[in-house]
């Protein structure tokens, strides 16, 4: 006998009706264009604050160019490796990333090797400039779980509470389509990239927090809350001992991300210090222009006309007051 479908809660979120948009002949999907307004945010949000650590805002435009699109393939290679389940069908599966699909971690992990490398040529603390980024990194994140509600995917199990989402059959997982409303796990993890990223603010203007603490805390943070979500998502995934693969990561991430942090606060104030100084003397991108030959001759012969000018004149006065009979 089949189960009765769920009646719908009196208030819910309702998915949208389309996940894309057509300018001519071109499609514009709602996936892509969330994690490109994501990542122009957050290159904004790090250029100033890597201005107010004495850094020169370019080099975040610069080292973004290089890491972003490593990101992206970091992303959909974790993607690939641990939900093969969902690769589409079609010869450019493993590419599709506008249908959904990049891991964080994996994006994270490749997209910072990048980086390093190339903050490492420039000479520029990789530690001081994670910490910078971190913020932003959270509101790209969130930005991006926004293409997530547009897709109709990472949604938690069923519920009937108010803000519930309302998913259509045709997207329920197998075993769950006799429910309507689902946990919005996208929407949970929106709220907390944006409070995660206004606290790790507020203690890098509060705290003297070393770096890469707040990058640590990034770490740690994300990680803690993948473990409420990944207990709440059911949609396809690697299970291991009957959990999701990526909770084991997250538990794993969460504990090296306080480890991290524990050890960073406990450097040396000497290192903290030095690794302060860095952006300040790499990475400003050009020299003073020089003085031509020219210039520099006219500057001469000016301060030299100005000295002598101004010895006559003393000379002159010298004379006056031998000249001037004594009053006494």
């Amino acid at each position: 006998m089949a189960q009765p479908v769920m009646a719908h809660p009196l208030a819910y979120l309702p998915s949208p009706s389309s996940n894309s948009f057509n300018i001519g002949p071109l499609v514009i999907h709602f996936y892509a264009l969330m994690y490109l307004v994501g990542i122009t945010l957050a290159i904004l949000l790090t250029r100033r604050r890597w201005a107010a650590v004495g850094g020169n805002p370019e080099l975040v435009t610069e080292i973004a160019i290089w890491i972003v699109p490593a990101g992206i393939i970091g992303g959909r290679i974790y993607f690939d490796i641990t939900t093969p389940m969902d690769i589409p069908h079609v010869w450019y599966g493993v590419f599709a990333v506008w249908t959904g699909g990049l891991g964080i971690w994996g994006g994270v992990l490749v997209g910072g090797l990048v980086g390093v490398w190339r903050l490492r040529k420039r000479g520029v603390s990789a530690a001081l400039f994670a910490d910078a980024m971190a913020p932003g990194l959270l509101v790209a994140q969130g930005i991006g779980r926004i293409g997530n509600y547009f897709n109709k995917e990472l949604f938690g199990g069923p519920t009937t509470l108010p803000w519930g989402l309302e998913v259509p059959a045709q997207y329920r997982p197998a075993g769950y389509t006799q429910y309507a409303t689902f946990h919005p796990t996208f929407l949970y993890e929106l709220i907390w990239d944006f409070a995660l990223a206004a606290a790790l603010i507020w203690l890098g203007h509060h705290r003297g927090v070393k770096p890469p603490g707040l990058f640590a805390l990034y770490v740690t943070g994300y990680s803690a809350f993948r473990i409420f979500e990944e207990s709440l998502r059911v949609d396809s995934s690697v299970h291991i001992f009957g959990l999701r693969l990526n909770l084991y990561i997250a538990c794993a991430l969460t504990i090296f991300g306080a480890v991290w942090f524990y050890r960073t606060q406990r450097r040396p104030a000497s290192d903290t210090a030095a690794a302060a100084a860095a952006p300040v003397a790499a990475a400003v991108d050009a020299p003073a222009e020089p003085i031509e030959p020219e210039a520099r001759a006219e500057t001469g012969e000016t301060a030299d006309a100005e000295t002598a000018d101004a010895e006559t004149a003393d000379a002159e006065q010298a004379r006056d007051g031998a000249e001037v009979p004594d009053g006494s």
